[in-house]
């Protein structure tokens, strides 16, 4: 697990889901943008959420809630979307990830960041950087394209395409 240790000194946007802290690498945010209309998508994974038109350009929105499994929850204001990078074997597609809330930048030093503790064999964490201990709490790092799956990068480039040729 050494190599997939949130590397040193490194800044993390962290952001809120239910009660816990996660941090995502600044460099692969993009923009943080306030809650807008998503438009529902029939037939997509239920984690989801649809997609918004930022600026013109129709951006796929995942609820990170339902990703991890979370209960959903009302939306409130507090509510925002991080567009993010997200790399896979077909190169870098620009996604939303809905999040409760946006907390602020830390910069994390690698001495304050911990593996992931083993929780059985059949628990997959390998999408988690490492473990930030900062201001009294820990914050968990986590590895945004391997949170972002290669089967969710094609399937959002599927909808992206074929919302590319409708609007044409």
């Amino acid at each position: 697990m050494e190599e997939t240790l949130a590397k040193a000194d490194a800044k993390y946007l962290t952001f809120r889901l239910a009660r816990e802290s996660y941090g995502i690498e600044i460099l692969k945010v993009r923009e943080i943008i306030g809650l807008m209309d998503i438009t529902a998508v029939p037939k997509t994974a239920g984690h989801i959420r649809g997609v918004i038109n930022l600026r013109g350009k129709i951006v796929p929105v995942i609820d990170m809630r339902l990703k991890f499994q979370l209960p959903q929850a009302e939306l409130a204001r507090e509510n925002c979307i991080i567009t993010v990078m997200a790399e896979g074997p077909e190169g870098a597609l620009l996604v939303g990830i809905l999040v409760d809330a946006v907390s602020e930048v830390m910069s994390v030093p690698g001495s304050d960041v911990e593996a992931m503790p083993s929780l059985g064999e059949d628990i997959r964490v390998d999408f988690v950087l490492g473990l930030a201990k900062a201001q009294g709490r820990v914050t968990i790092l986590l590895d945004i394209d391997k949170v972002i799956q290669a089967q969710d990068l094609s399937d959002l480039r599927l909808l992206d395409g074929a919302l590319e040729s409708k609007q044409a």
